[in-house]
């Protein structure tokens, strides 16, 4: 029997960290600094049926998650620059199921997977010139109506890549079809 919960989240659910340290950060920022290349190794030799195929039962399929990616982190980079550059900015939410749902995410993987790796090539070099002061930074989140330090979405982000990137990598992947 397949575990949907394990399918939902194969590497568990995102924990805040009581506290950020600069390991957890300089481990998060080479993660995101590296994802569009994992992500890119993990798709080598899939074809259109594989990326066709939902990653669990009622889930999207493989293509609407490449297509997400894309979408969530340029929302993120763009909310690290409206926190590097505005005290505190109210930053914009945004129904990713209903962007999951649009015209765009059935095209083809490859401007999502173009746009992937030109938002971490920029958002690596912003990271890499972040001082500790600068990850302390912070947005307003209105949908989860907190602030949160860019430490805190450095280290969500790349737990987000390293989540969906699961989801790619889901061994039993054709099991789940049917």
């Amino acid at each position: 029997m397949i575990d949907i919960e394990h399918l939902k989240f194969p590497i568990g659910r995102f924990v805040i960290p009581e506290s950020i340290d600069s390991t957890q950060i300089q481990e998060a920022v080479s993660y995101l600094i590296k994802f569009s290349s994992y992500l890119e190794t993990a798709l080598v030799g899939k074809d259109e049926a594989y990326l066709d195929t939902p990653y669990r039962p009622g889930g999207w399929m493989i293509k609407q998650v490449i297509h997400h990616l894309a979408d969530s982190h340029m929302n993120a980079f763009i909310r690290f620059k409206l926190a590097l550059t505005e005290e505190n900015p109210t930053v914009k939410g945004y129904d990713e199921a209903a962007w999951a749902n649009l015209p765009d995410s059935l095209m083809g993987i490859e401007s999502s997977m173009a746009i992937i790796k030109a938002v971490h090539e920029k958002w690596g070099v912003i990271l890499s010139a972040m001082t500790e002061a600068d990850f302390r930074k912070t947005f307003f989140h209105p949908e989860k109506q907190r602030s949160q330090s860019l430490g805190e979405v450095a280290l969500m982000y790349a737990w987000h890549g390293m989540h969906h990137l699961a989801h790619v990598q889901l061994p039993n992947l054709q099991q789940v079809k049917s």
